[in-house]
């Protein structure tokens, strides 16, 4: 399917998108993806596909708005101002998903240990690696498929599967998962309700609700877990240490 041309009367006729409300100016997906279109043109979907493998897969693109990046991919479509079908543009950000998770597990499993150790930066801190770790323990091989929906978690969970060295064929079927859900999902909301005015000026409420359906069941879980300690504590008999004089 050959990539038609872009149109320039599209990219104007975008809706004026309001300033990000969840980070600067210059990570707001609605920039980035114009920006994509004014240097790639028809190819702008190579463009976009960079940016979320680099969020998938390498460390140093934590920071990039990988799910608003997805739903506002969705609206351009729509409206033609970046000239691939949607049928098309979902499965290749899929497999560019799907690329950048294998590259952060194998850049884990080769030089995980190293990575981790350095000290905090600007944009590297080690609080991003121990809340990743903590997140990973507590969920096991589900946590692959629900970091997907989780910022910086998303890019950080393949690494750690890496360094802990879990089974390859275990990782990519959970990561399979989860990836197929949030490059497919997102982009065909973006591509179907783009079009409602609130949701245009809205786009980080959306991604956030996004996020929050995502985890819920986890949430629901781990909150059914800590009660369940709980009663189970309470439910223990009381032991009451006597004294005997001698």
């Amino acid at each position: 399917m050959p990539v038609t041309a872009l149109s320039s009367g599209a990219l104007s006729a975008l809706p004026a998108m309001p300033a990000p409300a969840l980070g600067p100016e210059w990570l707001d997906a609605a920039n980035i993806i114009t920006k994509i279109v004014e240097w790639f043109g028809p190819w702008a979907i190579v463009g976009v596909m960079l940016v979320i493998f680099a969020e998938t897969g390498l460390l140093v693109g934590f920071f990039l708005p990988g799910d608003s990046l997805l739903f506002t991919l969705g609206m351009f479509v729509a409206t033609g101002a970046v000239g691939v079908p949607i049928w098309v543009a979902a499965p290749l950000l899929w497999v560019a998903a799907i690329v950048g998770n294998q590259t952060g597990y194998l850049i884990g499993r080769k030089a995980g240990p190293a990575i981790f150790n350095r000290e905090d930066s600007r944009l590297f801190k080690q609080e991003y690696v121990e809340r990743t770790s903590a997140f990973f323990e507590k969920h096991g091989g589900k946590a692959i498929t629900l970091a997907q929906f989780v910022p910086i978690v998303r890019t950080f969970t393949p690494v750690m599967a890496g360094v802990g060295r879990m089974r390859y064929t275990h990782f990519l079927g959970f990561n399979m998962l989860g990836a197929t859900f949030w490059a497919f999902a997102i982009t065909w909301l973006g591509y179907f309700l783009g079009s409602i005015t609130w949701i245009q000026k809205n786009i980080d409420v959306m991604i956030l609700a996004i996020v929050f359906v995502s985890v819920l069941p986890m949430l629901i879980s781990a909150v059914r877990s800590k009660l369940g300690s709980s009663k189970a504590t309470s439910e223990q008999p009381a032991v009451v240490e006597v004294e005997v004089a001698e």
